[in-house]
């Protein structure tokens, strides 16, 4: 028998060792591709916008509400009557109200959870041979799945961002315009500052969630059959 030759029955050699990249390399990564696909991006993170714009919006008119009902000024208490606002926070009608924006909330971030999933298993699908490319060359499963939770959470992050300020500002608008400037005296400043921090949680939370599957996908992907696929 020559020798190095393999003998029969033997295991195969493993071929090729992979490569763990720095979070750095899957960083960079992650932005040349948001970058590339800048019009995909700029969709997947309207949802976002819209969906947060609409929670700080709700939230950020409450807080208001809540102020101007609480200073007991008749002339206050009689435009919000006039607006069909119960002054009773603790009343049915009230009570009603809070439960409807709460279902509207839930149903809007159901909506934004389900569109960043589809847009990001959309970008996993047009990306089979890019994918493919680096399993060939020794990427980990762990590194794609990176790859893919950074670039959901680049787009949650800066539609996230945007959605709270346009939410607030048009809000603080519209409330301006119906209430008039006696809205800026009795502006809940703290209890906005919260539910903007939470408004950011709450949207880089459904970035990653909704790229968690998009990402397992891509990571299980087998190379030889992502190089076959024809996209």
């Amino acid at each position: 028998m020559a020798v190095g030759q393999p003998i029969a029955g033997a295991a195969p050699a493993e071929i090729a060792q992979q490569v763990n990249l720095s979070w750095g390399k899957a960083v960079e990564i992650s932005v040349n591709s948001v970058r590339i696909r800048f019009g995909r991006s700029l969709i997947t993170a309207s949802g976002i916008i819209l969906a947060i714009a609409f929670l700080m919006s709700i939230w950020t008119t409450n807080a208001i509400i809540a102020e101007l009902k609480a200073a007991n000024d008749p002339a206050i208490n009689l435009q919000l009557q006039r607006k069909g606002i119960d002054v009773d926070s603790d009343s049915e009608a009230a009570a009603q109200e809070r439960s409807k924006n709460t279902w509207l909330v839930v149903l809007s971030l159901l909506v934004c959870l389900v569109g960043i999933t589809n847009a990001m298993l959309m970008s996993v699908t047009e990306r089979f041979r890019e994918i493919g490319t680096m399993k060939c060359l020794g990427a980990l499963d762990s590194f794609i799945i990176k790859l893919f939770l950074l670039e959901s959470a680049f787009q949650g992050s800066a539609g996230t961002v945007i959605g709270v300020v346009l939410g607030f500002l048009l809000t603080l608008l519209l409330n301006t315009i119906s209430y008039g400037m006696v809205v800026f005296s009795h502006l809940p400043g703290l209890e906005l500052l919260k539910s903007g921090l939470l408004a950011v949680f709450v949207g880089s939370f459904l970035s990653l969630a909704g790229g968690i599957l998009p990402a397992y996908k891509a990571a299980k992907m087998e190379p030889v059959d992502a190089m076959r696929l024809e996209v």
